[in-house]
């Protein structure tokens, strides 16, 4: 993989909650904004802007498993501004909306330490 990308791959991936911009993106590898799009695309299969997103949506729900943030509070900590559009790319990706799936995500953590008192109590 070119050095160039790897570097931004890196540097995106180490701070998600930033206010991304193409121009400064490519300017830090000293790439034109045209030529980084194509070698980004090229040596991922994705475009950048869906990096980033991608990026930003892995983050939020490791924070809405592993933190009481509110989901407010986690879009600004991920660097999303629009709730309908982060609400309907996390449903896409992960198959319901962010509320949902704290909801769900936390049911499932409940049910583990009965089943296993269950387990421990049924000697």
């Amino acid at each position: 993989m070119d050095p160039r990308i790897r570097k931004m791959m890196s540097s995106l991936s180490s701070d998600v909650g930033f206010d991304f911009s193409l121009t400064h993106t490519a300017a830090q590898v000293n790439l034109s904004v045209s030529r980084f799009r194509h070698l980004f695309k090229s040596e991922t299969g994705t475009s950048v802007v869906q990096f980033v997103k991608a990026l930003r949506l892995k983050k939020a729900k490791e924070l809405i498993e592993t933190t009481p943030l509110s989901i407010k509070q986690i879009m600004t900590e991920v660097g999303i501004k629009d709730k309908s559009n982060f609400a309907r790319d996390f449903k896409k990706t992960y198959g319901a909306s962010p509320v949902k799936y704290r909801h769900k995500f936390q049911s499932e953590d409940d049910e583990t330490p009965t089943d296993m008192a269950a387990v421990f109590t049924n000697k």
